[in-house]
């Protein structure tokens, strides 16, 4: 009955705010003391009583009543940040005016007048805690974050009190050292402190005002430009913080340290609540958002996990930073004799933005990764997911960012190095049964994404591909099926109706060609299925060398298209049939990263000795074409002549093309003199006479035969001298930052949803579409 009353009295609270046309004052204890003094409310308990129409009705009607109560609030928890010793109604004056707050706080942010609100100063709170001037008083946003990083190293609160008895005095909470309150053992902490209940609550429910506290930035349009600073990440960051680097450290591990299964014990976690998945989710959002930090926007010293993340050199921490966020990321494919028996992780999204920003900011972890075979054990899950998602339009998001870390894997040799290991591990994936290595693994899949993906996708085949180009210098031997689907992708996309239909399809063609020519002049020896699968399609190279280029062919191609539509488009034309598992899609759909491969990438040459040198530009783009004059990874000008300027080279869709931009005899010309056929024609003319004679004089009808004779021929002296090996590596830009940016707090929102605590309100960094 107890509970009941406190909601009654809450709920009358909440009525009185709203009703009441005179400002309340501040120094009126017992009306404010009715939110959080005698009250024992839940978060959902909070959200429910307190209607979103209220908030906005005294925000506009009563503005002082709802200023005094978020500096109401404020105070509560500063206050209980000073004191050193809590009792439990001292307790849950702080989780109340933490949920209070987490509620109130994205309509404070939904409203541009109030958004300053929490940077101006209140009377008497001054930095120094004195009696000082107003003007040196600090603004309620920072009491508010350094309350709540005082309270994450609260003893007895949310962390074990280092005090051997109650006889000791209280420990001071302004005078500890957080770094030995750190929530887990892991990166520069080995002592695991024993696990308790109360205080993964407790900090859950701080860890969610933190993350609520740093969601402005879902109120602002997006902006490429770092001008749109985040101050409460930027402050929570600073050196003003004394615990950022233990907070940092403590998230990090209390992620890395997680295992979701435990003992392994058949429906355990139907059976008990797992307290620690909450508290391990939250941290891995705060974590994201503070490495989204942008340190060179600051005029401060920083020691967030930017810097942190940077500093990292242990090999030990990297060790357990990959072991952790391997074994999460591989938890979603944990097979198990008992169906559903093995509790699955949700927060896959949130692990793999983690690891993309350690990889990003800390280049030693990078190379570790590299290093280490582990670095399979977060391959295969990301092909997993990629697989998985493929065909659905809502996580698109999470096609990009897997392409991406992909992407930005494949730009060192080590990584394609790796994939020559034997792929053993089968995990639940709907694609053909074959044996072979990690390579091929990731070229069937890559081939299931481009062939039966849905078509938002269509901007990252050029990744896909350029993914495929820098691992093909290293792939020793590529099994049949992976063979097939690379000469199946040639096949589709040199279709001249596809060529022909918009402005940048022809890349896909180069992208390919250069796989062949990589794998046949590197690694000849060993990869007999290409080149007997290049043999059996050699009338697609032919087809190639022979593309008509007279007006006329180019509009009967076109016209062709509209009667006979293919499986893989790179148009939103409805003509045809639309690929498996997909619907339609509307260009310009938000979550789309709309930029072309040479956005995302700089041009490198190994030379002979295994270092990479970065090449300049045959050409720039001048700043009116739409794109920085960076360094360009243009494909059509690696058969060494001098590229043209792309004026074209912006990434349209078929619907803005329409009546823009149609195909002519110069234009397949300029293009179709650079395809690089030469070593492939050259092994043609060498290998297919020879394979038929061989038919004829044995009467041979049986494919392992040929394939035995290939494995024991040699092309040394026959082949056109190497080219030198290219790698494009991921070149980070402002675009890029921003699609990041957006998509990682569209994942939080989402997940955000007991409590929903951005559920409608006013976001404006991305589109909410309702189902």
């Amino acid at each position: 009955m107890g509970n009941a009353d406190s909601k009654l009295n809450f709920r009358k609270a909440v009525i009185q705010l709203t009703t009441k046309t005179q400002p309340v004052e501040a120094t009126d204890d017992a009306f404010w003391d009715q939110f959080w003094a005698d009250t024992a409310t839940s978060v959902q308990d909070v959200f429910a009583l307190v209607p979103a129409a209220e908030i906005r009705a005294v925000r506009e009607e009563s503005p002082s009543n709802l200023a005094t109560l978020c500096y109401k609030a404020v105070e509560k928890l500063v206050q209980g940040a000073a004191r050193p010793c809590h009792s439990e109604k001292e307790k849950q004056i702080i989780l109340n005016c933490s949920r209070l707050l987490t509620r109130i706080l994205p309509y404070i942010f939904e409203d541009p007048d109030w958004r300053g609100f929490f940077w101006s100063t209140v009377p008497g709170a001054g930095r120094g805690g004195g009696d000082e001037e107003d003007e040196n008083a600090r603004p309620l946003a920072e009491s508010l974050l350094l309350a709540i990083a005082d309270l994450l190293f609260c003893p007895d609160f949310t962390v074990q009190s280092h005090r051997k008895s109650t006889v000791d005095t209280a420990e001071d909470i302004h005078s500890i050292d957080s770094c030995e309150y750190i929530w887990e053992a892991g990166v520069g902490f080995a002592h695991s402190p024993q696990p308790n209940y109360n205080h993964d609550l407790n900090r859950t429910e701080l860890l969610k005002l933190l993350l609520t506290c740093f969601s402005e930035a879902m109120y602002l349009p997006p902006s490429s430009d770092n001008s749109n600073a985040n101050p409460w990440v930027q402050f929570f960051c600073s050196t003003e913080n004394r615990h950022a680097l233990p907070l940092f450290t403590s998230l990090l591990n209390i992620v890395c340290a997680y295992d979701p299964v435990g003992y392994g014990i058949p429906y355990n976690h139907l059976l008990f609540s797992d307290y620690r998945e909450p508290l391990v989710e939250e941290a891995a959002q705060v974590l994201i958002v503070t490495l989204d930090y942008d340190t060179s926007t600051s005029s401060s010293p920083s020691v967030d996990g930017t810097t942190t993340g940077t500093a990292m050199d242990d090999v030990d921490d990297f060790q357990f930073i990959l072991k952790g966020v391997a074994h999460l990321l591989s938890n979603p494919l944990v097979q198990t004799y008992l169906p559903n028996s093995a509790k699955k992780i949700q927060f896959h999204q949130e692990l793999l933005v983690l690891f993309w920003k350690l990889c990003d900011f800390n280049k030693k972890f990078l190379f570790f990764v590299l290093k280490s075979s582990d670095v399979l054990d977060i391959l295969v899950p990301i092909l997993y997911f990629l697989n998985d998602a493929r065909a659905d339009q809502s996580r698109v998001g999470l096609m990009h960012i897997g392409v991406f870390i992909l992407l930005l894997l494949s730009g060192e040799r080590n990584f394609g190095v790796r994939l020559n290991k034997p792929y053993s591990v089968r995990v639940p994936m709907d694609i053909p049964v074959f044996t072979g290595t990690h390579a091929d693994l990731l070229i069937i899949v890559f081939h299931k994404i481009i062939t039966s993906g849905h078509q938002r996708l269509q901007p990252l085949f050029d990744c896909l591909l350029t993914i495929i180009v820098n691992v093909s210098p290293y792939l020793k031997s590529l099994s049949m099926v992976a063979a097939n689907k690379l000469l199946h992708l040639l096949e589709a996309f040199s279709t001249t109706w596809f060529l022909f239909s918009t402005v940048q399809n022809h890349h896909l063609i180069f992208f390919l060609l250069e796989v062949f020519n990589n794998i046949i002049q590197y690694q000849f020896d060993g990869n007999s299925n290409l080149v007997y699968a290049i043999i059996r399609k050699r009338n697609v190279f032919h087809q190639l060398a022979n593309l008509p280029t007279d007006a006329q062919s180019i509009q009967k191609a076109l016209q062709r298209k509209k009667k006979t539509p293919e499986p893989i488009s790179r148009t939103n034309s409805q003509d045809g049939l639309s690929m498996e598992g997909s619907r339609p899609a509307a260009p310009a759909e938000p979550g789309t990263l709309k930029t072309s491969i040479d956005k995302l990438t700089e041009k490198s040459q190994v030379s002979e000795d295994g270092t990479m040198r970065s090449l300049e530009p045959e050409s720039s783009r001048s700043p009116s074409e739409g794109s920085p004059a960076a360094v360009v990874s243009d494909p059509e000008s690696w058969s060494g002549e001098a590229s043209q300027p792309k004026r074209d080279r912006r990434r349209l869709s078929s619907a803005s093309l329409s009546g823009q931009w149609t195909p002519t005899s110069d234009w397949v010309l300029s293009w179709k003199s650079k395809l690089p056929l030469q070593t492939i024609m050259r092994l043609l003319q060498v290998l297919v006479p020879q394979v038929e004679k061989i038919c004829i004089d044995k009467g041979l009808t049986d494919e392992s035969e040929i394939l035995k004779f290939l494995q024991h021929g040699t092309l040394v002296g026959l082949l056109p001298v190497p080219h030198p090996i290219l790698i494009r590596k991921y070149q980070a830009n402002s675009g890029t930052a921003m699609w990041f940016r957006t998509y990682m707090w569209g994942v939080i929102y989402l997940r955000n949803v007991d409590p929903p605590v951005w559920y409608d309100t006013d976001v404006k960094l991305f589109e909410i579409q309702r189902v």
